[in-house]
């Protein structure tokens, strides 16, 4: 509203009186006069703007540098560090022992080897009879064989054998094999005379004896007496000395003897 000279506005209301400035002193302005002065251009000239105008920036005392570099801190807020990121705490995992496995290599095969076993002291002294080697000979009978079969008969043991006192029953194998073998059974007669005792000996290739029934009791050269009884086999060596000592009333022989033909010698 406007003020009349009274005061008073149109309305007949006094307005409030605003209050008076106070009053500058002579001394607060030359103060702020030399303030002024003291007070360097905001902007420092730069070399190109020196060498554009080619006037030469004034000096700056000594004295006013400080309130500028004030004056700048205080307006250019400072830098703010950047806040450390947050890293998450690792947390540790316990620590586990590390087992050791200690691994067996599997032993290298051993090749076989054969421990010789050591001889008994009671073998040792024993001498090792020599293998007699006899020269191969071309077998008596070189007909060619036949087959043959011989059952029991009672009527087939008769005494016309080698020996007196004994029953032969031929079983046919010299006739199946040309003379190449003889095969019969014996049956002894009793009693075991002198007669029987004769130490006698045979020239044959092969000379095999088998009791089948009862015993007998022989004895041969540089192997003294034998009992032979049923389920025995000896084999007689070609010229070989014995004698048959005695027999029981039952005797039964199976006798096998290469070849058929044979010589028989008594001795004294």
């Amino acid at each position: 509203m406007a003020k009349t000279s009274t005061g008073r506005s149109k309305t007949g209301r006094t307005a409030p009186e605003s209050p008076a400035a106070p009053a500058v002193t002579a001394s607060q302005k030359t103060t702020a006069k030399k303030a002024k002065a003291a007070t360097p251009a905001k902007k420092a000239a730069t070399p190109g703007a020196v060498a554009a105008t080619g006037e030469k920036a004034a000096p700056v005392k000594a004295s006013a540098k400080a309130p500028v570099k004030a004056a700048v801190k205080a307006k250019t807020p400072a830098p703010s560090k950047p806040a450390p990121a947050k890293t998450a705490k690792k947390t540790a995992a316990p620590k586990v022992a590390a087992k050791t496995v200690a691994v067996k290599k599997a032993a290298p095969r051993r090749t076989a080897t054969r421990v010789a076993v050591p001889t008994p002291a009671a073998r040792r002294g024993r001498p090792t009879p020599a293998v007699r080697k006899v020269p191969a000979k071309k077998l008596t009978g070189g007909g060619p064989q036949v087959f043959t079969v011989s059952h029991l008969n009672e009527a087939d043991f008769k005494a016309d054998g080698l020996r007196p006192y004994a029953r032969y029953r031929d079983l046919g194998i010299a006739a199946a094999t040309a003379g190449l073998c003889q095969a019969h059974v014996i049956r002894m007669v009793p009693p075991c005379t002198e007669e029987v005792r004769k130490r006698h000996v045979h020239q044959t290739e092969l000379q095999l004896v088998y009791v089948l029934k009862g015993w007998m009791k022989n004895e041969f050269e540089g192997h003294g007496e034998q009992m032979m009884s049923a389920g025995s086999c000896w084999l007689q060596p070609s010229g070989i000395k014995h004698t048959v000592l005695d027999y029981s009333p039952d005797c039964e022989l199976l006798e096998i003897i290469v070849p058929a033909d044979f010589k028989t010698e008594e001795l004294a």
